[in-house]
């Protein structure tokens, strides 16, 4: 089951939200939302739900015993099981990945490690641990909700009708960029994707460059936008998991824009505990090598992932030592470098083999490529409707219309003209969501990219 499909849209959302709604008992609603959680989850994975649980108890285990002990020994053993368990389903082959597990396992290993530092306390009810692992908002692709950042919501928190409001908005924003946007372009991406490189022109090469480089961001965010609604709806705030990527002046800045839940899971976690910037500039240097590789290896199992982590570290290295200063550039300067980086690396994270990386970034530049074909691609390919797509998911890239909707917001609050404000809104935001479910409809084309990770 994902979000932009109509059995969660029309029957599990509404259905567990008016169940939720009914019930006031803040432990009652833990109940039902931890069963909605694994029901969410069997209709997808109904084998690895046993996965999930085992995982759950056995961390939930070790977390007791943290709790009454700290032992260096008791939090190896937990590091160990959830990696080694993530190792033996995401890398060895062996079994299908199941949905979700590099995600809640970040969770677990967050719950785990803060017990141990004492940031927080073991939790001793079963049921809320369970719902803070697999709660469905956020299982699948996050964002990465550390536990000490949900641990007071999940003891006690407030439903209110603003929140609420504000929750379906950002659902439906995030259900129109997957569905619309994200969908829209990833149809023409494969069919690039799936050519041989060497036929492609530098037109088509680049236009699918740039098309699979927003289909990433906008189906993931899409995702985060509608975990993060559905969060708020039912009164939990997750923590944004992107701001605007695109606009950022570096390579440095776009990782603190891009995938912010994995990237400071990964600097509390791993960066910090290994000295972080304390232990001079060579220590330094290893220290964020080790962190984009582990940042590629989590992404997937195939070699050009962990390349393209390493990649990232290069120019975040040459960024900090100076080396390549964009920040005191012209913006646009700036902005057409850190994007034009981060598209060529997006190449190795989008390929099968290096061998398919190369033959795409010759065709970038017209190297090694007959073209013979690209005006018929095109064509076939390169439609007006695509372009639009394209020109519309650059411009939604931008703060412009979010804040545009803010600003009228705030003046219609001024004016004492929110109630008709916010009802122009939800309308507007109806319409989105019914032409999402007729565009849904008429295609089948539905997966989510993180899925897969």
């Amino acid at each position: 089951m994902v979000f932009s499909s109509f059995l969660f849209l029309c029957g599990f959302l509404p259905a567990v939200f008016v169940l939720h709604t009914a019930i006031r008992n803040t432990k009652a609603r833990n109940v039902l939302l931890a069963v909605a959680s694994l029901v969410f989850y069997a209709c997808g994975e109904p084998v690895y739900i046993i996965l999930l649980i085992a995982s759950v108890t056995v961390n939930y285990v070790i977390g007791l015993s943290l709790g009454k002990k700290k032992s260096k020994a008791v939090l190896a053993l937990a590091v160990v099981l959830n990696i080694g368990l993530l190792v033996v389903f995401k890398y060895t082959g062996l079994f299908t990945l199941p949905v979700g597990i590099s995600f809640y396992t970040f969770q677990i290993l967050s719950y785990v490690i803060d017990v141990y530092r004492g940031q927080v306390k073991a939790q001793k009810n079963y049921i809320s641990l369970l719902l803070y692992i697999s709660f469905f908002p956020q299982l699948i692709a996050g964002p990465i909700v550390k536990y000490h950042d949900v641990e007071m919501q999940i003891q006690a928190r407030t439903v209110t009708a603003e929140e609420v409001k504000n929750g379906v908005f950002r659902f439906a924003a995030g259900l129109g960029k997957k569905v619309i946007i994200a969908n829209g372009l990833a149809v023409a991406v494969d069919k690039l994707y799936a050519l041989d490189p060497g036929t492609l022109g530098i037109g088509p090469a680049w236009f699918m460059i740039a098309a699979y480089a927003f289909q990433l961001v906008f189906d993931f965010s899409a995702y985060s936008d509608m975990a993060i609604g559905l969060g708020k709806m039912f009164g939990f705030q997750f923590p944004e998991n992107f701001n605007y990527p695109y606009i950022s002046r570096s390579v440095r800045e776009y990782w603190k824009r891009n995938h912010i839940s994995l990237s400071t899971w990964f600097r509390e976690y791993l960066y910090f505990p290994l000295g972080g910037s304390r232990r001079g500039e060579g220590r330094t240097v290893l220290n964020l090598l080790i962190v984009f590789l582990a940042t590629g290896i989590w992404h997937g199992a195939g070699w050009t992932f962990p390349v393209w982590g390493l990649y990232q570290a290069l120019f975040i290295i040459l960024e900090r030592e100076h080396i390549i200063n964009s920040e005191k550039w012209p913006r646009v300067l700036a902005t057409l470098y850190t994007d034009l980086t981060i598209w060529v690396g997006l190449v190795l994270f989008r390929a099968d083999t290096f061998a398919q990386a190369w033959g795409v970034w010759k065709a970038m530049v017209g190297i090694g490529t007959t073209g013979n074909d690209a005006a018929l691609i095109m064509a076939e390919t390169v439609t007006p409707y695509r372009i639009l797509l394209l020109i519309l998911a650059a411009f939604l890239a931008t703060p412009i219309l979010r804040n545009g909707v803010r600003k009228w917001r705030e003046s219609a609050r001024k004016r004492g003209s929110i109630v008709l404000t916010d009802g122009l809104l939800m309308l507007g935001t109806l319409a989105l969501i019914l032409l999402c479910l007729l565009q849904l409809a008429s295609d089948s084309y539905n997966p989510f990219i993180y899925y897969r990770f």
